[in-house]
């Protein structure tokens, strides 16, 4: 069965193809004979309450030198195509917002958006991992200042972030007594207008960041383990750390078992936990990486493993 596959991301001549897993899987739906159109946010529209996009016909190639060809841009009807991949990086901004609202007409005229809209807006991927408090290191979300410290007095040994980063950016370790604490707080809450999320610090992380990908709840038997290298305490791969695939453990098969259920309940097909230690870190939704790092390792192919899904899924909707 050949679909029409769109793919919603961020501009497709910046990507490095060595590390990216839309693009992995692009050459997955390729491979299967799907038809590829491309877009970026910029295309998307709305004309008499249904969904529509500026799009245009993609061709890759997993070639460094050059990776993919568009053909003409047209508009098309976003309830005529089989599949949407929404595949934009963070941050969640508010635009990203507005294009989940658009995709969802898509998904109510039948078709499969991955993930889910309604999904994406509700896992920020900072605060989705309190749907399982039995999983997570001790941590705190405030936007006052006084309850981060208070948090920081208890623990000692924190890290602090915002509830929209990517790639390690704005991650700060600080702690109990740390001049800079103040001037940190204030810049990651906007002085007490946005939320901030404090982490009791996992020494763990020596070991490495792992990421797990779960595709329609089911893990991957690999993690990719994100070592930190020199003097930063940041093992993402944005950041210079070194990726080491490594297979689950039974606590990372666990932890797992614990978030798999519900995050098939919620339509996300392709979903990447992060995990330092014993602990839930993050739960990525929007647009989670690794691929072609585990592929590249263990010989996988876990973007075929997604298409297996997708396509049991549109046949058993033709079927039904």
């Amino acid at each position: 069965m050949s679909l029409t596959v769109v793919v919603l991301m961020d501009p497709i001549q910046s990507i490095h193809i060595e590390k990216d897993s839309t693009f992995a899987m692009l050459l997955e739906a390729q491979r299967r004979g799907h038809r590829l159109l491309y877009l970026n946010q910029g295309g998307l529209a709305v004309r008499a309450a249904a969904p529509w996009a500026h799009a245009a016909a993609l061709r890759v190639r997993d070639d460094a030198q050059g990776w993919f060809t568009l053909g003409e841009s047209y508009w098309q009807d976003l309830r005529e195509v089989d599949v949407i991949l929404a595949r934009k990086d963070p941050p969640f901004d508010g635009q990203f917002l507005y294009d989940t609202m658009v995709l969802e007409l898509a998904q109510r005229a039948g078709v499969l958006v991955v993930n889910d809209p309604q999904a994406l807006r509700d896992a920020n991927e900072k605060l989705f991992s309190l749907h399982f408090p039995q999983c997570i290191p001790p941590s705190v979300i405030a936007r006052e200042a006084a309850e981060i410290k208070r948090f920081v007095a208890e623990h000692g040994d924190v890290v602090v972030k915002p509830l929209d980063g990517m790639g390690g950016r704005s991650i700060f370790r600080s702690g109990r007594g740390d001049p800079n604490l103040n001037v940190i707080l204030e810049t990651l809450t906007d002085n007490g207008r946005c939320f901030a999320v404090a982490q009791r610090y996992l020494e763990e992380i020596r070991d490495g960041d792992k990421r797990i990908l779960l595709i329609d709840g089911e893990p991957v038997a690999y993690a990719l383990a994100r070592l930190p290298q020199g003097d930063d305490f940041r093992g993402n791969l944005a950041r210079g750390g070194k990726g080491v695939g490594m297979p689950l453990t039974e606590r990372e098969r666990w932890i797992a078992a614990q978030v798999g259920p519900e995050l098939r309940r919620r339509g996300m097909l392709f979903v990447g936990l992060d995990v330092i230690g014993d602990w839930l870190t993050e739960v990525n939704v929007t647009s989670p990486t690794c691929i072609r790092e585990l592929d590249a390792q263990f010989g996988l192919n876990i973007a075929g493993l997604l298409f297996d899904v997708i396509e049991n899924r549109r046949a058993e909707e033709h079927a039904a």
